[in-house]
């Protein structure tokens, strides 16, 4: 078997991983039942289906330019996906759309209080 073939090969099973690991993101989005989870989802395994892919990618195109560029996107999803699923949920926190009950530890409930009395003096 020629390095070539190897290589292929990798580039396969890292190319069929992130497709899985993508389509499992794509079905829990749309499975999950609250918001949390939701962004669990869309975060953890949808990250590392891309890096699977890009991976498989630079093992398949092997050029200087296309390995730059596949790098580049990477460490950009790598970067912005942490701070959006934050956010996302920071901002779907005070809403009734979260299900408490599947917390296990609710650093936010003491601010709940602050944040509600924030909202009402905003909309007086």
């Amino acid at each position: 078997m020629t390095l070539d073939a190897v290589l292929d090969i990798v580039a396969a099973v890292c190319l069929i991983s992130g497709a899985l690991l993508s389509l499992a993101a794509g079905v829990a989005l749309v499975r999950f039942p609250d918001l949390l989870t939701r962004m669990h989802a869309a975060a953890k395994p949808q990250v590392l289906g891309l890096l699977l892919v890009l991976v498989g990618c630079g093992v398949r195109l092997r050029t200087g330019v296309d390995i730059t560029t596949l790098v580049l996107v990477g460490v950009f999803q790598l970067a912005t996906a942490p701070v959006a699923a934050h956010m996302i949920g920071r901002a779907g926190y005070p809403h009734e759309e979260i299900r408490t009950d599947l917390l296990l530890t609710d650093e936010l409930a003491a601010h709940l209080d602050r944040l509600a009395g924030e909202r009402d003096e905003a909309r007086a």
